[in-house]
């Protein structure tokens, strides 16, 4: 019975991780295509930038996110996830029979949309249901699909970049159907377990009084303070990394397409090697600050020497090398299992819809004006930017990393608000400091145990 469990949760987690691979293979489709629409288009800079500020990659995710966020937490996990991708196939439609600019911004804001929503449910659903041990090990499943994602994208545009733009209709094809087959295999999971205990309670309270207690509990509004200079600061570099690094590649004096796509290849193998072999297996057993720290400064690191490095191979092989692994351990991996850490069940989505929100749109409004930055300055312009973005997440993450390792999710929340928010009568003392309302007396919590009845 443990085993078919264990198998289960796993199944579950691979599943609604799949949102992570359909959004990062977005973004790359996106990035991968985005000079072919131009040419077919006759776009300017400014449309270009528009196109990746409204898309899974910035605006789109955002207002999937913010939209996606307070419906998980009032009509469930599974609400989302179940219903994203049909709009998520919708949108791909579009880009995939896109015949001008504007079919092609409807797809792009369709399937931002979906992502957006999609990626918050997913990584709530999989901290909820991770068993508490390995919750790292869990959430990492989403970092590692989000990897893969793109990984498997510059492959195919390596392989396809000889088709032109029809090799790039092929890739969005691509994410339909997988799309579509997880859309089908999600059909069958159950609901979030702490979800709905949390909606079996009467006294628990609505989804919009929760939003307004999230923004008026200071260890709410500082936990969003920490975690929006940890992932949003990251993010804005990443982000413009993942749609326009052909461009930067170019700018650094690579032009050959399929050279920058197999060099990306590498970069996302390398990201799902240290998701896998670093973060999965060590998230859980060693100290999260100096793995946070590890990671944060190797990406610090390798985009130093892209941007004033000797020209060449050997700064494109660091770069690759170090963002690679960088990527697999740093920001994204540790905002996901923090994220849901640090806020309470009733409201723990709502937050990772907004800050989600706010990252992206981050991203969005540098998107909007990086195409016309790199274009006037050159890579060592922008380089001061993207190295002190980068350096900010990188201190902000090592000084308030928070101590939350090996501790159950209720745990957490009584560390933090000082009682279980959403607890009932069949909450059980365990350890003799947590009452049945709920509330803790005396002492840690670290070794609290709280089940069910």
């Amino acid at each position: 019975m443990k085993d078919t469990t264990t198998s289960s949760k796993w199944k579950a987690t691979v599943a609604v991780a799949m949102s992570n691979y359909i959004e990062a293979g977005s973004i790359i489709a996106i990035a991968t295509s985005i000079s072919l629409w131009q040419t077919e288009f006759g776009l300017d800079s400014m449309a270009v930038g528009l196109l990746s500020a409204l898309s899974a990659n910035a605006f789109g995710a955002a207002i999937g996110a913010a939209i996606g966020g307070p419906l998980c937490d009032r009509y469930g996990r599974k609400f989302i996830y179940t219903y994203d991708l049909l709009l998520y196939m919708f949108g791909t439609l579009f880009a995939i029979f896109a015949f001008n600019f504007a079919s092609l911004l409807i797809g792009f804001v369709l399937t931002g949309i979906a992502v957006g929503a999609g990626v918050t449910a997913a990584w709530t659903y999989i901290a909820e249901e991770a068993p508490d041990g390995r919750r790292a090990g869990h959430v990492g499943v989403a970092q590692l699909a989000w990897s893969i994602g793109p990984m498997i994208g510059f492959l195919l545009a390596a392989l396809l970049e000889p088709m032109g733009l029809l090799g790039s209709r092929i890739i969005f094809a691509h994410l339909f159907v997988v799309a579509f087959i997880t859309w089908w295999v999600r059909r069958g999971l159950s609901e979030s377990r702490r979800w709905t205990k949390k909606q079996a309670n009467p006294n628990t309270v609505g989804t919009y009084r929760g939003i307004f207690e999230m923004f008026t509990k200071k260890k709410n509004i500082t936990a969003l303070l920490f975690l929006i200079g940890v992932y949003g600061l990251w993010n804005t570099v990443a982000g413009q990394a993942g749609i326009f690094q052909p461009r930067i590649y170019e700018a650094t004096g690579l032009t050959d397409a399929r050279s920058q796509y197999l060099l990306q290849v590498l970069v996302w193998g390398l990201t799902s090697a240290a998701t896998f072999f670093g973060f999965m297996r060590y998230g859980d057993k060693v100290s999260r600050r100096w793995l946070y720290g590890f990671g944060a400064g190797l990406g610090v690191i390798a985009w130093a020497v892209l941007i004033w490095g000797p020209a060449g191979w050997f700064s494109l092989l660091v770069f690759a090398i170090g963002w690679g692994i960088s990527s697999g351990l740093g920001a994204q991996a540790f905002y996901g299992l923090w994220a849901a850490e640090l806020f309470a069940t009733r409201y723990r989505a709502s937050a990772q819809g907004f800050m989600f929100m706010i990252v992206r749109v981050m991203v969005g409004v540098l998107s909007l004006w990086f195409p016309l930055m790199l274009e006037k300055t050159g890579i060592h312009g922008v380089g001061f930017l993207i190295v002190g973005l980068l350096v900010a997440a990188l201190l902000i993450g090592m000084i308030w990393a928070p101590n939350t390792q090996n501790k159950t999710l209720e745990e957490i929340e009584i560390e933090r608000y000082g009682r279980l928010l959403d607890a009932d009568h069949a909450t059980e003392v365990v350890a003799g400091n947590i009452h049945t309302d709920g509330t803790a007396t005396s002492g840690s919590t670290d070794s609290t145990s709280v089940r069910e009845r």
